[in-house]
């Protein structure tokens, strides 16, 4: 049985896009590449990236000149500034990895960084280039603009070919393909950022501790994005120092760092990180005095679908075993993150794992013997505030359901693990024959949920028993993403029988009472049997509303309500991660006062 550990890392900082002269509009023409190289050591950098504009310029003349230089030196020809030069060239390379690449403009205008190993050919990367259809005088000047170049997908599809890590430049600034309010449908934008072959979103909100950052946005608890993103920051540099007079915008060379945790120092551990779904393994750099804890901002972004919770792992008190029904659950459902020895309150003090060792041991023995099929989970120590604590990685299973015991199936439903109902063993059932078709790909292109459901008064019952049977939305506001809706309610012998639709996945689970219903559904029920629902009170916002706001377990829900076709349709324990487009208004307070 494999540990799940690899050998030791280490921290090393990098900025991994960086411009040169190479790139047409650099702002300090006379800067030499010795000099860029030369702040990047001041600046304590370990890895760094030429990403001039469409083109290899920068990096091919450094790797000229340093030639050029060698070729004195061999004939003895060389001048002692020449000579000196080459030793300083020789002294920072062996200090700091610096790697080829480029940064394209795809069609309309998204930059797409590309990062290669410096056993890379100069003549390949500018195929790539040509293959991206980049013209030849733009690569000849370093122009971020090309014209009709390729497009987004097809750019990450060959510099993945080509050898290269892929990441989408500043996605929420000009430019990015993840940019707030660009006028694209939202399938596109799903595309864009969650394709197989991207490695990484670059960021510039990072460090923000808002519920809307960019980092947050792609954790994978949204429905319409399920795939975790890594996200990373890097500088943009034009220049080798900031501009004062640009407000923060005209940034120097390592001014944005993030710091990677690799075996070895080298473009392959770089690739292999990127490749890895160990998202602990890149942090943005803070000095020593204040080091970034990936753990604790965890705690603070709170349960969610893909993350949990447990100070104890005892069998005693079922603790070990409410651990492995996360594990099971995560896999039937999206995958995630448990950790372990922190409770989920940011402001509780951690209490960590003694025999850290040992436990991870036993609880890859528990997996192993509880959980049916086999399920491969990675398990490590990691450390968050000085004290260690145990993380298991969870994947989305390959062969669902799986089960504890070989007949408990659990599922993640938001912040809760719950045992599955029928209707959900038959999705997953659904899901694991889907997966076993010819041609079938593991990782198809997210979609969004239907926009087809049922609309009727919030205390009508309803005969109708398929949510497949409502009218279209067509153009109007679509339900949020995340919560729950009663779709029909059923009376039989005096009790109610509901028809409870998810509306993050769309999938619609019949006959659930409130006795039989899991704490959300059971809350929605409630509500709906009690006819709590008074259109007066609720904040209106055109024909969307908001019914109340508050607190459970941590974190913020909203019961909201929708006017259509004189009827109302009320969504209960909706998180901020479904909020989307007009239902958003009801968010950004709440986002004001965190910031």
């Amino acid at each position: 049985m494999s540990s799940g550990r690899s050998k030791q890392t280490k921290w090393y900082r990098m900025d991994l896009h960086l411009h040169t002269p190479g790139s047409i509009d650099y702002q300090e023409p006379n800067v030499t590449y010795l000099d860029i190289l030369r702040k990047a050591e001041l600046r304590g950098l370990d890895i760094i990236a030429f990403t001039d504009h469409n083109t290899v310029r920068g990096y091919a003349e450094m790797k000229q000149e340093i030639e050029q230089l060698e070729f004195l030196e061999r004939l003895g020809r060389a001048e002692p500034d020449e000579i000196r030069r080459l030793n300083e060239y020789h002294r920072l390379l062996d200090k700091i990895l610096v790697l080829p690449g480029f940064e394209f403009t795809a069609t309309f205008g998204f930059h797409i960084i590309g990062i290669f190993s410096p056993k890379t050919p100069i003549r390949k990367l500018e195929h790539i280039l040509l293959s991206l259809r980049v013209p030849p005088d733009a690569m000849d000047e370093g122009n971020p603009a090309t014209g009709a170049s390729s497009d987004v997908l097809t750019a990450y599809r060959l510099i993945n070919e080509g050898g290269g890590i892929v990441i989408a430049a500043h996605v929420n600034s000009t430019n990015g393909v993840a940019m707030r309010g660009f006028d694209f449908g939202g399938q596109t934008k799903i595309a864009y950022t969650q394709d197989p072959y991207l490695h990484a979103l670059e960021v510039t909100d990072l460090e923000k501790r808002s519920r809307m950052t960019t980092a947050r946005f792609f954790d994978g608890s949204k429905p319409e994005y399920p795939r975790r993103m890594r996200c990373i920051q890097g500088s943009d540099a034009h220049r080798l120092n900031a501009d004062p007079r640009s407000m923060g915008k005209n940034l120097g060379i390592g001014d944005r760092i993030t710091e990677i945790a690799l075996a070895e120092r080298n473009f392959s551990s770089l690739l292999q990180a990127f490749q890895s779904t160990d998202f602990a393994s890149t942090r943005p750099y803070r000095s020593t005095r204040d080091p970034y804890d990936h753990i604790q901002a965890a705690r603070e972004e709170g349960p969610s679908i893909v993350q949990s919770f447990h100070e104890f792992m005892a069998k005693r008190n079922g603790y070990l075993y409410n651990i492995v029904a996360d594990v099971c659950s995560m896999a039937n459902t999206n995958g995630g993150t448990i950790y372990i020895g922190c409770n989920e309150n940011p402001k509780k003090k951690p209490i960590g794992v003694e025999k850290i060792a040992q436990e991870i041991d036993n609880l890859y023995d528990e997996i192993d013997s509880k959980i049916t099929p086999k399920l491969e989970v990675e398990i490590d120590a990691q450390e968050s505030q000085g004290i260690p604590i145990v993380r298991i990685r969870v994947p989305r299973g390959p062969d669902v359901p799986y089960a504890i015991d070989e007949n408990k199936i659990y599922v993640r439903d938001e912040t809760e693990t719950s045992l599955a109902v029928r209707d959900e063993i038959v999705q997953l059932v659904q899901r694991a024959m889907l997966s076993n078709m010819p041609n079938f790909s593991m990782t198809p292109p997210p979609v969004l949920p239907k926009t087809e459901s049922l609309v009727m008064p919030p205390t009508t019952t309803s005969d109708q028993s398929d949510i497949a049977a409502a009218e279209s939305l067509g153009e109007a506001t679509t339900p949020p993403l995340t919560g729950v809706e009663i779709a029909s309610t059923e009376e039989r012998n005096g009790k109610f029988y509901h028809t409870m639709h998810d509306l993050r996945n769309g999938s619609v689970v019949r006959n659930v009472t409130r006795a039989s219903a899991r704490r959300l559904w059971h809350y929605a029920i409630t509500e709906h049997e009690n006819q709590t629902f008074d259109p007066r009170t609720v904040q209106w916002a055109g024909d969307i509303g908001l019914i109340k706001r508050y607190e459970r377990g941590n974190e913020i829900r909203y019961d909201l309500a929708q006017r259509q076709n004189g009827q109302t349709r009320i969504y209960y324990g909706v998180t901020v991660e479904g909020l989307h487009g007009p239902w958003q208004v009801f968010a950004e307070a709440e986002d004001e006062h965190h910031e």
